[in-house]
């Protein structure tokens, strides 16, 4: 299975969604490329751009495996790509 890295995806200018599971639910938050935690508009205040997040970032193979399921068998999230978070 592929990993990869926050470092990485800052260096692609890469914005994201970091997924986990916590409790009985998937939680993803959205990310701007340059690290800061964006709000439900995904406006990045630090850069003062739109953020555009297809990329999610999975901290758990639970998340990872939900994750997937979403990507191949709902349509809202077909132009999503994922992956595990390495150190």
């Amino acid at each position: 299975m592929e990993t990869i890295t926050i470092d990485e995806l800052k260096s692609r200018g890469q914005d994201y969604l970091l997924a986990h599971w916590e409790g009985e639910e998937l939680v993803m938050e959205p990310f701007c490329s340059c690290g800061a935690l964006l709000e439900e508009d995904y406006h990045c205040s630090r850069c003062n751009r739109d953020c555009m997040c297809t990329f999610i970032a999975c901290n758990d193979s639970q998340s990872f495996s939900i994750v997937q399921k979403l990507i191949f068998g709902n349509p809202n999230f077909r132009k999503f790509t994922a992956s595990m978070v390495g150190k």
